[in-house]
């Protein structure tokens, strides 16, 4: 690894994140990461690791990388559906024009039950915020 490492790292949870120091700055210049804390995004709990006391630095530093990664989340969900709008269009267009009767048997059924379940959510919330905004 080249240039400086930053002072903490993320390791990538459903929820959040378990939140390492990163310490360079030791006799065998070994990178080490000392485990502080666990960052749980749906509730906003930062949860020190064991008798840890976390510093104000730290719990900014925590706080910002969770305002980041609820970002990101909103970021790719938006771009899932997109995508999944795309793939919607694609498997039309293999039905008409690719699939073999046994494909659309395997796939048929499944298919007008998740559209069918889609389209009921969709249009109950469409109905709604027609009606709130009135």
């Amino acid at each position: 690894m080249t240039g400086t490492l930053p002072d903490y790292y993320f390791r990538i949870r459903e929820n959040g994140a378990l939140v390492f120091r990163i310490d360079t700055e030791n006799r065998q210049r070994r990178i080490e990461m000392d485990p502080i804390a666990v960052a749980n995004i749906r509730n906003g709990e930062i949860k020190p690791q064991g008798d840890r006391v976390l510093s104000d630095e730290d719990y900014e530093e925590i706080r910002r990388w969770m305002t980041k990664r609820k970002a990101l989340l909103a970021l790719r969900d938006i771009d899932d559906i997109h995508r999944a709008i795309d793939h919607m269009n694609l498997t039309t267009h293999w039905a008409q024009t690719r699939a073999t009767d046994e494909q659309l048997e395997e796939v048929t059924d499944a298919l007008l039950l998740a559209m069918h379940d889609l389209r009921t959510v969709l249009v109950r919330k469409k109905a709604d915020r027609l009606t709130t905004s009135d």
